[in-house]
């Protein structure tokens, strides 16, 4: 399936895992531009629940020291043009 085909979701699922797979992302950084309040929408909780991304602890900085990094998943998805993989 291509990515036009993707439901909304998926594809912006998609662009937050490809912007992780930049580089490693501060915790902060990605919790201010990927929330949102829209239950439809839970691109942050959906790459969570999924095991798509993982947080990475900052050690004594807590939180604030926090990356968020692709998994082995996340990377798979990336590479399959219009996955829709999901853990399970």
């Amino acid at each position: 399936m291509a990515d036009a085909a993707l439901a909304p979701d998926r594809m912006l699922l998609r662009q937050f895992l490809a912007w992780i797979g930049e580089a490693p992302r501060p915790y902060a950084e990605a919790m201010e531009g990927w929330r949102t309040s829209c239950p439809r929408l839970s691109i942050w909780e959906d790459a969570l629940a999924e095991e798509l991304v993982r947080i990475i602890p900052g050690g004594a900085g807590g939180m604030a020291a926090a990356r968020v990094t692709l998994t082995a998943a996340g990377r798979m998805m990336l590479e399959r043009p219009g996955s829709e993989a999901r853990a399970g």
